[in-house]
């Protein structure tokens, strides 16, 4: 599973602001879509039908130094924000068949449906191509079986190969897009650790390679743009505090671009990207088939992204 997979989505955001040129460009990933439990499929191999939600409210845009970004609008310059919404349908079947070193396979697909808005709506630089499709993502991976103690399961992981196709909506004329017309490579390795029955440590650890934009956003004047390589973690620790139904913890993500973007092969200087989100969650175990994940995150430490708070739903389903 993955995502962010879905984007942060002001991801795609390109800025006419001249030292922001090329800033917010990194494509979606996974920014607190998954959490606790996170290192295996809650109930065993088999077919898995998932539904996320995901709302991201009043996400200050913030420059390289962190401090607000102001545009420019017939009132003068103002703070802009952006709102998000996403639907995240996934589909994922953890067979029961080994295939490289213990490691049995299975396949991930995820498709998002994207909605955003941002105020100030009267700077014609923040254009949205909102309500459409988000880029389709495919995931082999390797699910290792639990490392089993006296009490129960102590480990279990997975590592999953994802690519993020560009098959999603995009008009390089519109600041804002649910597509971000690039291929990237985003394998994670993800894990669970349980300290005892009761209490566990999760994270999943991300890589982000982006290809090369062809056809970038208008306000660039340049024939490519190439977002830079990122590494992002989501980590999570809950304790059951009801058997087998109830686990309350803490949930967050941190996302740091460490190479600079590129456009028209040239080296953009404090055009990374940085954002720390934390805040509290749960996991609801409606039956051995059916669980339910809420989490919610406030966001700090952003540079040349937003900063804001994020509230995700996810509903799991084992057929």
């Amino acid at each position: 599973m993955r995502l962010s997979a879905l984007k942060s989505l002001a991801a795609t955001l390109a800025l006419t602001t001249a030292p922001l040129v090329s800033a917010y460009d990194l494509p979606a990933v996974n920014l607190g879509f998954t959490s606790f439990l996170d290192g295996g499929p809650p109930a065993g191999p088999g077919w898995y039908a998932q539904q996320y939600f995901q709302v991201y409210r009043q996400g200050r845009l913030k420059d390289a130094a962190g401090d607000d970004l102001r545009l420019p609008t017939g009132r003068g310059l103002e703070k802009a924000e952006v709102d998000v919404n996403v639907s995240l349908t996934q589909l994922l079947y953890s067979s029961d068949q080994e295939l490289l070193l213990g490691g049995k396979w299975g396949l991930n697909l995820m498709l998002p449906i994207v909605g955003f808005d941002i105020d100030p709506g009267d700077n014609p630089a923040l254009s949205t191509n909102s309500g459409n499709l988000g880029d389709l993502l495919i995931g082999p991976f390797l699910q290792w079986d639990p490392v089993m103690g006296p009490n129960g399961p102590r480990f279990m992981q997975r590592i999953e190969l994802q690519m993020l196709l560009p098959t999603g909506a995009y008009d390089p004329d519109h600041a804002l897009n649910p597509g971000s017309n690039v291929f990237s490579f985003n394998p994670y390795w993800a894990a669970t650790f349980f300290i005892d029955p009761k209490w566990t440590v999760s994270w999943r650890l991300h890589y982000l390679w982006n290809a090369e934009n062809s056809d970038p956003n208008s306000a660039l004047q340049a024939d490519d743009s190439q977002a830079g390589q990122a590494i992002h973690l989501n980590f999570a620790s809950a304790y059951e505090v009801i058997p087998n139904r109830l686990r309350l913890g803490i949930n967050g993500y941190y996302l740091k671009q460490i190479t600079e973007s590129k456009v028209d092969g040239r080296e953009l200087s404090d055009s990374k990207e940085q954002v720390l989100g934390i805040g509290p969650g749960l996991v609801y175990h409606v039956s051995r088939h059916d669980h339910l994940f809420a989490n919610l995150y406030w966001e700090t430490l952003a540079e040349n992204r937003p900063e804001g708070a994020r509230l995700n739903l996810r509903y799991v389903h084992h057929f």
